[in-house]
C-alpha cells in the first residue's frame, strides 16, 4: 500500500510541476509582447522608414527617423513603451548591431496591431456610361 501512495505523489507532483511550467510559459509569453504603437499614421509611416533605414544600413536615415520618433514621443503620438522600444532598435544599430536591430524592429511591426487605425479612403463607385 505505501508503494501506490508514494507513486500517486509523485505524479500528483509531476502534475503539479507542469502546470507551474505552463503558467510561466504563459506569463514569459505576455511579458514578450511588444508594447503597441498606437494608430497615428505618421508614427506607422516612420516606424517603416526606420524598418528601411535599418535594413540599409543608412545611418543618415536613421538619424532622421530617431528624431521624428522622438518628436511623436513628445507630442503624445507615440506611447513610452514602444517609443522605448523603437529606442533599444535605434542604439543596436547605431552600435553596429544592423542585423539584430532588423530583426527587433521586424518583430516589432509584427505585433502591431491596427486597431483604431483610420481606414483608407475608397474611390467613389464608378456610374455607368450612357
Amino acid at each position: 500500500m505505501a508503494t501506490s501512495n508514494a507513486a500517486v505523489q509523485k505524479a500528483a507532483w509531476a502534475v503539479l510541476g507542469g502546470v507551474v511550467l505552463l503558467v510561466a510559459f504563459a506569463v514569459l509569453l505576455s511579458l514578450r509582447t511588444p508594447p503597441q504603437m498606437g494608430p497615428d499614421a505618421e508614427v506607422f509611416d516612420t516606424v517603416d522608414a526606420l524598418y528601411t533605414a535599418v535594413r540599409n544600413r543608412d545611418e543618415v536615415r536613421l538619424t532622421q527617423c530617431a528624431a521624428r520618433l522622438g518628436e511623436y514621443r513628445a507630442a503624445g503620438k507615440l506611447p513610452k513603451a514602444a517609443a522605448d522600444r523603437l529606442d533599444g532598435v535605434i542604439a543596436k544599430a547605431r552600435a553596429g548591431d544592423w542585423q539584430p536591430a532588423a530583426e527587433r524592429l521586424y518583430d516589432f511591426m509584427l505585433a502591431q496591431r491596427r486597431d483604431g487605425a483610420e481606414a483608407p479612403a475608397k474611390p467613389p463607385p464608378k456610374g455607368k456610361a450612357k
